[in-house]
């Protein structure tokens, strides 16, 4: 009897993120692709299985490994798969001002990137753009943004064939002005984009890279850990977790539980129980012996 092959699957969402204008994961097992073109850059990565494809003309098969592979905006290709286990992919449909249209011929000329670093921040930058059931407003919008830019930086060093330009070293001042900027903006956050233009349009790698630097951590992760701080002292206060989600800048409840759960440990619920069982510090027993007379 031969083998059952699995079901092939689809799952495709738009993300709040400027840039990306589709999400697209699937697993197809007996699926061919037309010939056909898109209007944006098309950024796969591999999951399993092979897959085949031409490039204008040019026929091309890639596996999983550590490659990449990116085809550009007009320029006619197909698919299909390779063997009878189909392929997993994970595609970003990217629009078409993210890379220079100049940079179309050399990505006709080599549209597989075998970079695993490269391949590590498209697949980091999937993971913070979730999945299909998240609500929009649930997405991390400046660890996406700050994970597209670092990937866009990678393929224009690839198509261009050169290292990306020089910013200067990291700058300190550069870093405590774009802490200030999400000290004032916990609650509602901030756009990469925007906070680059408001500290004088610097480049978004370079400002993240000095944050970085200065601090330890990206600015997303920073931000992220003021909002968990905001919503302890919120809690502590007595207001409700699913009140705390929005008053410090998260989605809806298990937005805030998620991270909560990271930096704290338990949940937002368990906390709130735990501190009201320890009640205020004055009437806290004191540690130590209990017999009269010994502190």
């Amino acid at each position: 009897m031969p083998a059952i092959r699995p079901r092939s699957t689809v799952s495709a969402w738009q993300p709040p993120v400027p840039g990306i204008a589709e999400v697209f994961h699937a697993r197809f097992t007996d699926h061919a692709y037309p010939a056909h073109v898109h209007d944006t850059w098309t950024l796969m990565i591999l999951d399993g299985g092979r897959v085949d494809f031409a490039l204008d003309r040019e026929r091309h098969g890639a596996g999983v490994r550590d490659s990449v592979i990116l085809l550009p905006p007009g320029v006619v290709h197909d698919g299909r798969t390779v063997t009878e286990a189909g392929f997993r992919k994970r595609n970003l449909y990217l629009d078409a001002f993210v890379l220079p249209e100049s940079l179309t011929g050399a990505a006709v000329d080599a549209p597989l990137l075998l970079d695993p670093a490269l391949r590590e921040r498209v697949h980091g930058l999937h993971r913070a753009l979730g999945t299909p059931e998240l609500p929009a407003g649930a997405v991390e919008r400046l660890e996406a943004e700050s994970r597209l830019a670092f990937v866009r930086e990678r393929l224009h060093r690839w198509l261009a064939g050169r290292a990306p330009a020089a910013y200067g070293a990291p700058g300190a001042g550069l870093a405590v002005r774009l802490r200030e900027l999400l000290d004032a903006r916990v609650t509602e956050g901030i756009g990469l984009e925007e906070a680059s233009a408001e500290l004088g349009h610097v480049h978004p790698t370079h400002l993240i890279r000095s944050f970085r630097t200065a601090y330890g951590l990206p600015p997303h992760a920073y931000l992220t850990g003021r909002r968990v701080a905001l919503a302890r002292r919120l809690l502590l206060a007595g207001m409700r977790p699913a009140e705390v989600a929005t008053a410090a800048g998260f989605y809806d409840q298990a937005h805030l539980t998620r991270h909560f759960g990271r930096h704290v440990g338990i949940s937002p619920a368990r906390f709130v129980s735990g501190a009201s069982r320890a009640g205020p510090p004055s009437a806290r027993p004191r540690t130590g012996s209990t017999r009269p007379g010994v502190p």
